[in-house]
Order: C-alpha cells, then structure tokens, then sequence
C-alpha cells in the first residue's frame, strides 16, 4: 500500500456533495448545503445540514461530513467540497474551516470558488492541537 494520498476527482466529489445536499434538514432557512470529503484510505465522506428550531444548535453540513469520517473508521481529510442549494460550491464557515483544519491540516485542499486551495490559505495562522502541546501551562 502506498503512503501517497488519493487524488481527489473533485467532480465525483461535487457530485456526492450534491446528492447529499438534497438529504438535508432546512425547514427553517430551506438553505440546503451538502459537503464530501476524500479520506487518505480512499474513502469518501459526505454530510448535509441539519437544523433545529432552537436556531443555535443546527449542525453544518462540514460537521456531519467530519462526524461520518470518524463514524466510519477515522483518517484524515484530503479534499473536501462543498456545495449550496443550487449546487454551486460554497465557502465554509469559520467555525467549519476550524474543523476541517482538525481533521485535515494545513495540506487539505478545499474546492472553493476561486480554485482548488490548501487549507493553510483558507485558514491562515489557524489554532490546533500543537498549540495545546507547546501552549499549555504558558501564561499570558
């Protein structure tokens, strides 16, 4: 087995993003978003949003993309895409860009509308689990 990562084919990628998007739970914004990621095994993830009428607790659809990577056996993020209601890519929020940093790194690429990024572009100077390890017991 090789210690490559997998080539993202970003079109299967946007195509599960979209099939997923058509499954999401928007009663409220009817703003549907799908997200589908490749894992380093070869994998493919995918998620879709799913929100509450308590506005707050709604889940983005990059968070059940990640809870499904670990639900299904773990790894790391390689590519993720992720698309809106009319299918057209769509930019993650900062809360989910932390996420996908935690689950993919800096060498992640995202598919965004500007072209294929790494996420240490999308997310410069971002926070993960170094900072606790060379952060920890520091004072301000």
């Amino acid at each position: 087995m090789s210690d490559a990562a997998p080539v993202p084919d970003w079109e299967a990628l946007r195509a599960a993003a979209r099939d997923v998007m058509t499954k999401a739970y928007a009663p409220y914004s009817r703003f549907r978003v799908g997200a589908a990621g490749l894992v380093d095994d070869g994998r493919v993830v995918a998620g879709c949003n799913v929100e509450n009428a308590a506005y707050g607790v709604g889940l983005c659809a990059e968070c059940g993309m990640v809870s499904a990577l670990h639900a299904t056996g773990g790894g790391r993020l390689v590519a993720v895409t992720c698309v809106g209601p009319d299918g057209a890519l769509l930019m993650p929020c900062g809360r989910c860009r932390q996420i996908l940093w935690e689950n993919g790194g800096p060498q992640m690429l995202l598919d965004t509308a500007r072209g294929v990024r790494p996420m240490s572009e999308v997310l410069p100077d971002a926070f993960g689990p170094e900072d606790l390890d060379t952060r920890a017991g520091s004072t301000p």
